[in-house]
C-alpha cells in the first residue's frame, strides 16, 4: 500500500510541475519505464533514488510521503 501511495504522490507532483514522464526520467537518471512502474506502485525507488526524485520535483524527501487522506 505504501508503495502505491508513494507512486501516486510522485505522479501527482510530476503533473503539478507539468513534467512528462520522459522529462522526469531524464532528471532522475532512469528509464521512462521505471517512472511508469513507480507511479503505478509496481516498483519503488531506492533511498538514493528518493533523493533524486525529490530534487527533480523540487521537494524535500519527506514530502514524497505526504499523502492526503481520502474521506470514506
Amino acid at each position: 500500500m505504501l508503495q502505491r501511495q508513494l507512486g501516486q504522490r510522485i505522479a501527482e507532483l510530476r503533473r503539478q510541475r507539468r513534467l512528462t514522464q520522459e522529462r522526469l526520467a531524464e532528471a532522475v537518471g532512469c528509464s521512462v519505464e521505471f517512472i511508469s512502474l513507480v507511479e503505478r506502485g509496481v516498483n519503488a525507488p531506492s533511498v538514493a533514488g528518493l533523493e533524486k526524485f525529490a530534487k527533480a520535483l523540487k521537494v524535500e524527501v519527506k514530502e514524497l510521503f505526504t499523502f492526503e487522506q481520502k474521506k470514506r
